[in-house]
């Protein structure tokens, strides 16, 4: 497997981007590390290029517990839906401790006993929620390999964090999407048109590194091509028309 995730099979309804094999290896190095080196590993980058789907398809792949930070969640909220990953819940065998103490305890044994990591996404607002030394404590009780997931400002937030900071075993970019991966893409979702190179050459501009757009995109380019009978849609196909970028239109004067 290259960190660029050209060999990454899409499982699952995934398909095999970039980022998708940089999460993957950065998670399966934290969690082979050396017993003396840190297991926190922080991927950042920008919203829509695809974080979430990555880290989706690690946790299937490692079968680490996964959890998306809301920027609602109290300290005690966070632990609560951490140990929901782990089945520790209301009405099971096992069920939450009381206090945010035994919470933190219980997390960090199951982690320790377990052997599988733990992914983190949406950390962002963790750190708004100042929950950042609760993250170390179930590191260091546990010794876990730990993925935090971010936006592009999330390893600013983090240096004012010192003793965090310094048990991170890797910051990981998350890399705007190419025409690697949109070909995936295509791959994956253009079952009923094809959508030739050039048009898709066009998409990835149009899209600045959004999996997100891409994906829109390409949904509205196999419309199009059923409507007007097409098998294929190449540029000339497309025409002039306006390809999605995100941005609202401006005001007709």
């Amino acid at each position: 497997m290259t960190q660029h995730g050209s060999t990454v099979n899409a499982v699952g309804g995934v398909a095999p981007l970039q980022n998708v094999g940089l999460c993957l290896s950065a998670l399966e190095r934290a969690a082979k590390r050396p017993g003396h080196l840190p297991g926190l590993v922080v991927m950042h980058g920008p919203s829509g290029v695809g974080k979430s789907t990555a880290a989706a398809y690690v946790a299937t792949r490692l079968d680490a517990y996964y959890v998306e930070a809301r920027s609602s969640w109290t300290k005690k909220a966070m632990l609560e839906a951490i140990l929901t990953s782990m089945d520790i819940r209301k009405g099971r065998s096992m069920q939450p401790a009381r206090t945010i103490s035994g919470m933190c305890d219980q997390i960090a044994e199951q982690l320790a006993l377990s052997g599988r990591p733990l992914i983190i996404d949406e950390m962002d607002h963790v750190v708004d929620r100042n929950a950042v030394e609760l993250v170390r404590d179930l590191y260091e009780a546990s010794r876990a390999a730990i993925l935090l997931i971010g936006e592009e400002s999330l390893p600013g937030k983090l240096a004012q964090w010192e003793r965090f900071h310094g048990r991170i075993l890797d910051w990981v970019a998350a890399q705007p999407a190419d025409l690697e991966d949109a070909r995936a893409l295509r791959d994956l979702y253009c079952d009923r048109v094809t959508v030739a190179d050039d048009l898709l050459a066009d998409v990835v501009a149009a899209a600045e590194g959004s999996v997100r757009r891409i994906c829109v995109n390409l949904e509205r380019i196999q419309e199009l091509g059923q409507v007007n009978g097409h098998d294929v849609m190449d540029r000339a196909a497309w025409g002039n028309r306006a390809l999605f970028t995100g941005r609202a239109p401006r005001r007709r004067p």
